[in-house]
């Protein structure tokens, strides 16, 4: 009987065939919703030798107990927070992910949501179709010029600063360290960050480490002519403080691609026109799920020959 590619995230029928094509000494088992990994483990967790999934499924140390000859996880994208990946080192499971396939195109989405906080455009868009004219709509700010502070300056915010440049916005930011050959002014304090910043940008990693880190004492720094913008993990920002922070004045606007309930909507932002909602796809495009794709194969592949994964983890 042949090992087993458990494929635990969505995938069009071009890319599963690209897999099954480029494994054919595997059967592949698609099972993108719980209830369908569930199932596939139990009846095929004793073959299993591969998994591809994504950060925000992952995948858990008591599922890979169920997967004895497990070998490789593979996260398609960056993000990884809910793999264990303590457990799957421990036991001997080579963990990879995506890095780098999908950064330019999280660039570009964050660069639009700021825009649109910014400018209001989502909502004047709204009231032109409903017949309000220029002259009754307050001013939207500008973008260029503004200061823009950069939570988590890894490969994806460095991306971002990039293109910030051509907007001839100042940028500031804030990680753990400074990083070396950076120029940008380096903040080791966040409130200190949210106190400069008129738009602040999460790009830091999901998991426990952030979670709530973009909290009522950081959105009161930004204050009431900040923009906030997350495209990392819903996690990261405390969904009833920004609430809270937008209804009331304290923070201008918001451009979120991540929530905390994904993938339902956020209840307590729905009815707040200052803030811009898409549904988690910063990372989605043709030619960055195509590059996913091709990582996922380069690591398997990698993994296969004995040698180091593309972008091992």
């Amino acid at each position: 009987m042949k090992p087993a590619l458990l494929v635990l995230n969505l995938q069009v029928p071009a890319h599963l065939q690209q897999m099954e094509q480029s494994f054919p000494d595997f059967d592949m088992i698609y099972a993108p919703e719980a209830d369908q990994c569930e199932a596939a483990i139990a009846a095929h967790g004793a073959r299993v030798l591969c998994v591809c999934t994504i950060g925000s499924t992952g995948l858990s140390a008591a599922q890979m107990q169920r997967m004895p000859k497990l070998s490789l996880v593979c996260a398609m994208g960056a993000g990884y927070e809910n793999i264990d990946v303590a457990y799957a080192k421990a036991h001997g499971i080579a963990v990879g992910n995506g890095a780098g396939t999908n950064d330019e195109c999280v660039a570009d989405h964050a660069m639009g949501l700021m825009i649109a906080a910014v400018r209001g455009i989502v909502r004047y868009d709204k009231a032109t179709r409903a017949g309000t004219w220029r002259s009754a709509l307050p001013l939207p700010p500008n973008v260029s010029g503004k200061r823009l502070g950069i939570v988590g300056l890894g490969t994806i915010g460095a991306k971002i600063a990039k293109r910030a440049a051509a907007f001839d916005m100042p940028v500031g930011y804030h990680n753990r360290k400074p990083r070396e050959g950076v120029s940008h002014q380096y903040f080791d304090s966040l409130l200190a960050l949210a106190a400069w910043a008129d738009v602040l940008l999460v790009a830091t990693p999901g998991g426990a480490g952030t979670s709530h880190l973009i909290n009522t004492e950081v959105l009161n720094a930004l204050g009431e002519k900040g923009f906030l913008v997350n495209i990392a993990r819903g996690s990261v920002v405390d969904t009833q403080a920004l609430a809270d922070a937008v209804r009331s004045g304290r923070v201008a606007g918001a451009g979120l691609d991540v929530y905390e309930s994904e993938p339902l909507p956020p209840q307590e932002l729905l009815e707040l026109d200052a803030v811009v909602l898409t549904p988690h796809v910063a990372g989605w495009s043709p030619e960055a799920v195509q590059n996913s794709v091709d990582r996922f194969i380069a690591n398997m592949r990698c993994y296969l020959d004995g040698q180091p994964l593309v972008s091992p983890i």
